[in-house]
């Protein structure tokens, strides 16, 4: 960072996160952020309740999102980002964007979900047909396989982990083995869900060997956030964030049965 020891460093732009109560990978999405960019993350009030669909519905309520982005606006972020993949697909193409605009009036700038930002990464690649790896249960999975198809994308493969809590503790191998499993011929690429899943590391290693551009929720959100400041997000050997990274050959045939997937 450049610094004036006169007047100190350089003015950041930033960029307000509302998250979960449970999100734990705060480091990860710094991970995809410039030097001249600050991150200011808030986070929805406590509920007990695991990892499902519920939880999806109540983390995802216009007015608990308006309030996060109200507790950012001190700060003057120029977009806001809704870091959560279940609590903004789970009511639909229609349900997301409706978030959208709740953020956007509370907060009186741009904003951005997860979900949104997977689309919008989606067109950007030019991917019509997307495999799926997710932590969750099969009802949530499921969920995210409706919203995805009613964007008018087919899912080529899915496996899913059934996990209701600690996502984050997820180890990279775990996620490696999830993606083999999940990808079929003919995928365009290949979507690593939950924000609460570490996959920063991951996404060169297995677009290497799968041959596909691989996205995940962090690294789409921080993307679409970014993009809306007109800066590019650090992800170098990313095919989303680096451009050298997109070309490739395709996916060779990997027909396999997958234990544990839908």
């Amino acid at each position: 960072m450049d610094v004036s020891f006169l007047g100190g460093p350089r003015p950041q732009r930033g960029v307000g996160v509302v998250a979960p109560f449970d999100f734990a990978l705060d480091r990860e999405l710094w991970r995809w952020v410039p030097d001249e960019v600050s991150l200011h993350l808030t986070r929805t009030p406590y509920v007990p309740v695991e990892v499902s669909l519920d939880l999806a519905r109540l983390v995802s309520e216009h007015e608990t999102l308006s309030e996060g982005v109200r507790t950012l606006i001190a700060i003057a972020p120029e977009v806001v980002a809704y870091a959560c993949t279940s609590g903004s697909f789970v009511g639909g193409i229609a349900g997301e964007r409706a978030m959208c605009e709740a953020m956007t009036r509370a907060g009186a700038v741009p904003s951005v979900t997860t979900s949104g930002a997977l689309l919008e990464a989606l067109a950007d690649l030019g991917a019509r047909r997307v495999a799926l790896v997710t932590p969750y249960t099969v009802s949530v999975t499921r969920s995210l396989q409706q919203y995805v198809a009613e964007a008018g994308v087919r899912v080529t493969g899915c496996a899913f982990m059934g996990l209701t809590r600690h996502i984050w503790k997820v180890p990279y191998r775990d996620v490696v083995d999830m993606a083999r499993r999940a990808v079929r011929r003919g995928t365009d690429c290949l979507f690593i869900s939950c924000t609460n899943l570490p996959t920063y590391d991951v996404i060169p290693q297995l677009e290497a060997e799968l041959r596909i551009p691989v996205i995940s929720a962090n690294q789409v959100t921080m993307w679409a956030a970014l993009r809306r400041l007109g800066t590019r997000a650090v992800g170098p050997y990313q095919s989303l964030t680096d451009p050298a990274a997109r070309s490739g050959p395709a996916l060779p045939d990997v027909e396999q049965q997958q234990e544990g997937s839908t």
